[in-house]
């Protein structure tokens, strides 16, 4: 596929924001005494940090209703539409491609997405039959690239263009049952974007257990594609996947990262109660993020370890509601990652 494609499938995506953008209405799930924030799948790690925000939202009085989604690129229609969300967690290459087209559209939505923080960096894991050992590989072959609307789909297809790879097949499938394709060796690969570790990949640790049965030496059949060509470093940084974060992984893996974004709409485009106390618990969210980043480390998704919700991330404007609190200061930045996470995902399916 071409980026032209690429384009073409996102904006098909947010064409039903057409004539919502001019009003950003609330309702029962997004009163003026609540924040809500859409998410991702329920198997993946963006919804862990919206429950952990909303429990430490929730100490200080400030409601954050957490819902799930297919991923970034529902997330900013979502948030730029009439529904009940004004806040997100995306990736930041589908905001840069927002950012940098030259449609209409697309610049339309971005002048209603403001940067709250940047959150940490999201592996990109492609699980693949072991029979297959590069990227190249994977032309000609069958691929899930997660479901429609989510981030991962856009990664996929954006790095499948860079190297010039063209998959037989591409499915829009849910992570989950995707994973268990690969399994089962109904299609070759499945590409997903999350930080590691991701818990539908954590619990793949428990097919190990099994000597007896059909799913026994299943997960011997398959492992993570290292991604290592150059050209991928033009947009993508460089991340590794370990035994620590897998125990199956007995090599480190090279792969690449984008980074997690947290993003608002812009509540200071208009006037009214409404959006003034938007404003308001914004701001006050912004205070209980910096103020127990250390309980939020401490007790919540590893990936914690890794935000400096005042790291650079210079292609998007910040929300001018939080920006002042995040100006004043400056959390401190550790880079430990381990899990013990919850079991039963890939088994129960």
């Amino acid at each position: 596929m071409k980026l032209q494609t690429i384009a073409a499938f996102v904006l098909l995506l947010l064409a039903s924001t057409t004539g919502a953008l001019a009003a950003h209405h609330h309702n029962a799930d997004d009163s003026d005494q609540a924040l809500g924030i859409v998410t991702g799948s329920k198997a993946g790690t963006y919804i862990a940090f919206g429950k952990d925000i909303a429990r430490e939202a929730a100490k200080y009085g400030l409601t954050v209703n957490v819902f799930d989604s297919k991923g970034s690129i529902d997330n900013i229609k979502r948030i730029t539409s009439k529904g009940n969300v004004g806040l997100a967690i995306v990736q930041s290459d589908v905001l840069g491609f927002l950012s940098h087209s030259k449609n209409p559209h697309s610049i339309e939505v971005a002048k209603k997405i403001r940067l709250v923080a940047p959150f940490y960096d999201e592996e990109v894991h492609i699980l693949t039959r072991r029979s297959i050992t590069s990227l190249a590989e994977l032309s000609g072959k069958r691929v899930v690239v997660g479901s429609e609307g989510s981030g991962s789909m856009l990664t996929a297809v954006n790095i499948f263009s860079l190297v010039g790879v063209t998959p037989a097949k591409m499915y829009e499938v849910d992570p989950p049952h995707g994973v268990i394709a690969v399994l089962n060796d109904e299609v070759d690969a499945i590409v997903f974007v999350g930080g590691k570790p991701v818990k539908m990949f954590k619990n793949m640790e428990e097919l190990a257990k099994i000597t007896q049965g059909p799913n026994a030496g299943k997960l011997d059949q398959v492992h993570f594609l290292p991604l290592d060509d150059p050209r991928l470093l033009k947009e993508y940084k460089p991340a590794t996947i370990t035994h620590s974060d897998y125990n199956f992984v007995m090599e480190n893996v090279p792969t690449i990262a984008v980074t997690a974004l947290l993003v608002t709409y812009d509540y200071t485009m208009k006037k009214g109660a409404y959006y003034a106390d938007h404003c308001k618990n914004m701001a006050k969210l912004a205070k209980i993020l910096i103020d127990n980043l250390d309980d939020l480390k401490a007790t919540g998704h590893p990936k914690w370890q890794e935000v400096n919700m005042n790291a650079d991330i210079s292609n998007w404007k910040r929300d001018s509601c939080s920006e002042k609190v995040f100006a004043e200061q400056t959390p401190a930045n550790d880079n430990n990652s381990l899990e013990t996470d919850l079991l039963g995902v890939i088994k129960a399916k």
